[in-house]
């Protein structure tokens, strides 16, 4: 049995690592630096990006114990997954590439107004 006391130690290493590769390589950068490559990368590069910087943190801090306890109803998840990203990385990130936007709830605000803004946005901060 792994001591709970590796597991903190191996956790805190974690994001502490992320935090100095961030500082190391952010430049001082912007929202429009990691959402959208400053725009200078095309939208399917960003889309590979951003799929990538969602899936590695889930993966490596909640997955091992899920599988475990979940068996093989996590391959359900799996295929969830592979059909929501390639719809975010398909129709979502190239629409809001060409509308300058970096996020679902600026599309909302800017298609339908700041009260359809803010209710998406607290779906988001208060979910169900």
């Amino acid at each position: 049995m792994i001591s709970p006391y590796l597991i903190i130690f191996v956790l805190l290493a974690y994001f502490a690592m992320l935090i100095l590769v961030a500082r190391m390589t952010s430049k001082k950068e912007g929202n429009d630096a990691f959402f959208l490559g400053n725009r200078k990368s095309p939208w399917y590069v960003v889309s590979f990006g951003m799929i990538g910087a969602s899936l590695s943190g889930v993966t490596f801090i909640s997955i091992p114990g899920w599988v475990n306890n979940a068996q093989f109803s996590y391959m359900q998840m799996v295929f969830g997954y592979m059909f929501g990203y390639w719809v975010i990385a398909v129709v979502l990130l190239p629409l809001y590439y060409k509308l300058k936007l970096t996020s679902i709830y600026s599309y909302l605000g800017q298609r339908f107004g700041s009260s359809t803004y803010k209710t998406g946005a607290s779906f988001f901060c208060f979910p169900g």
